[in-house]
């Protein structure tokens, strides 16, 4: 979500001080921006607890919105991963308006594949084996009605009607917290998009699901499956991981996916989708005295909900060293990781502090070190959090060996310069410059619609408040020294980490000893 937009008097001098003078920034100067924020940006909540944000900026006859809904990968059922990735793809297939030829026949058309499909998993799963001639008859059923329930399909309609209307970057995205749906349109089609997305949120369709299904399969072999630094990942975060989702495959286990249905996936949005789990933030050359009503009328219409009860389950502290090693013939990788709390911990700056110090361009500690000077590496960084921010996760550095290398070299390398962190304050020098980007990368944020939307709808369902964006200054600007110290020290410890490598080399293979050595025979 990053499109260039600097045209307004505000953005050009956010712009002036981002390149030229952010370190001279003071929390006066910060506020002065926060306050022309706040006279053009208008926040409602409605009667069905959905949120919308209207922030006005009226240099160019365009707006960009996000839709931030407060549920991810993380949030699948039990025996249901991927499920939030599926419903996904589901809300471009159209509603009960858009994308059939007949809803009426196309909902008795739906009922029956789902009907074919219950009845073919159900003798799948029959716990005294399936019958292999029912269960083919039972396909071929299935297969009947998925084909006849496409004979009212118009595909892609609602993807065609936004484009032909001037859509643009027209996108979504699930993640493990959260999934986006996003894309900018001219100001004039403003109630066209309120009229698409409302109707995509309040009046879903389960169309084309199981085809869909198969496709997201299909991702998962490709990113996963074979790719073997997907693989990788995958093991790493399960061995992380014993009780919180975050262990869990975040496309998806094969055996979950290929067995979610089309009635699981509309439970999932029953209870997700709910006004009081939605942010919409809305960008660009909008009145919002004209606009609110009638964003109002349309976004009304998504059913009423309360935001859905957090998880409950707690990670356990990890008291043991653990290690993933995949032996392969492909390119080497190590990661570790240790657990964090989440982004609300009050040491979640020091956090950015040390990965911004460790890892941010060429002037950083393992890029110098690693890349640079040894000659070890040809990638090495640390960033955090990962993978997600919303509950407590994982403070990873990965490095890619150059040839010749190994990834006990890059452990070996990167611990090092933990070391470093732990016995040594960084530099004032490295401190300022971290405090600097900071500032300067919030800036830049705000320059383009479509970043601002995503920022004004996560800050909102995160904190309950989209001033938190400027807010989090304060908490850079009160990094010290002695911080990052003490939280090196108290997260970059042997028994909190996990660790995952890539091998080229064969193990180690095991001399047999003779039985004259064994017998104290003649050496």
């Amino acid at each position: 979500m990053r499109f260039s937009w600097l045209r307004t008097c505000l953005l050009c001098v956010l712009a002036v001080f981002a390149v030229s003078c952010v370190a001279a920034q003071t929390q006066s100067e910060v506020n002065k921006y926060l306050q022309e924020f706040e006279k053009t940006t208008t926040v409602k909540v409605l009667p069905n607890g959905l949120t919308l944000i209207i922030c006005e900026r009226h240099e160019a006859p365009v707006f960009s919105y996000t839709t931030f809904i407060d549920a991810g990968d993380v949030n699948d059922p039990s025996g249901e991963s991927g499920l939030a990735h599926m419903f996904e793809h589901l809300a471009f297939k159209g509603t009960t308006q858009i994308g059939t030829k007949d809803w009426a026949a196309e909902k008795v058309a739906l009922q029956k594949v789902e009907t074919a499909n219950n009845a073919y998993e159900a003798e799948y799963r029959n716990p005294y084996g399936a019958n292999e001639a029912k269960l083919k008859q039972l396909h071929q059923e299935f297969l009947k009605a998925q084909a006849e329930a496409e004979k009212y399909v118009i595909p892609n309609q609602f993807s065609e009607v936004a484009e032909a209307n001037g859509a643009h970057g027209l996108n979504a995205e699930t993640g493990l917290d959260d999934t986006q749906y996003f894309w900018s349109m001219p100001e004039n089609r403003l109630e066209l998009w309120a009229w698409l997305e409302s109707s995509r949120l309040a009046d879903t369709v389960p169309r084309e699901f199981y085809k869909e299904r198969s496709v997201v399969l299909e991702e998962r072999r490709m990113r996963v499956d074979s790719n073997p630094i997907g693989r990788l990942v995958e093991q790493f975060l399960a061995t992380a991981y014993v009780a919180q989702n975050y262990g869990r495959s975040s496309i998806g286990w094969p055996s979950e996916v290929s067995q979610i249905t089309a009635t699981e996936a509309m439970a999932f949005h029953k209870k997700y989708y709910a006004g009081g789990n939605i942010v919409v933030a809305v960008v660009g050359d909008v009145d919002t005295k004209t606009a609110l009503p009638m964003l109002e009328r349309y976004f009304g219409r998504v059913p009423t909900g309360p935001k859905p009860e957090e998880m409950t389950t707690v990670e356990p502290k990890q008291f043991a060293e653990k290690s993933v090693v995949i032996r392969e013939q492909t390119q080497p990788f190590y990661i570790e990781g240790y657990h964090r709390p989440n982004y609300r911990d009050p040491d979640d700056a020091v956090y950015d502090a040390i990965s911004d110090i460790m890892s941010n361009g060429r002037v950083s500690r393992l890029y110098r070190s690693l890349v640079e000077k040894q000659q070890i590496a040809a990638a090495a960084a640390g960033f955090s959090p990962f993978p997600g921010e919303k509950y407590p996760s994982l403070f990873a550095f990965y490095a890619v060996p150059l040839p010749g290398h190994t990834p006990a070299e890059m452990r070996d390398a990167i611990h090092k310069e933990i070391e470093k962190l732990k016995t040594t304050d960084v530099t004032d020098a490295e401190l300022e410059m971290f405090k600097t980007r900071a500032r300067a990368d919030l800036l830049r944020g705000l320059a383009d619609n479509q970043g601002l939307a995503g920022s004004l709808a996560e800050y909102q369902t995160r904190y309950g408040d989209w001033r938190e964006i400027f807010l989090q200054l304060n908490k850079i600007d009160k990094v010290t020294k002695t911080d990052i110290r003490r939280v090196a020290n108290e997260v970059f410890v042997a028994s909190n980490c996990t660790s995952a490598e890539i091998d080229t080399a064969p193990p180690a293979v095991a001399v047999k000893t003779s039985s004259a050595k064994k017998d104290g025979g003649a050496q």
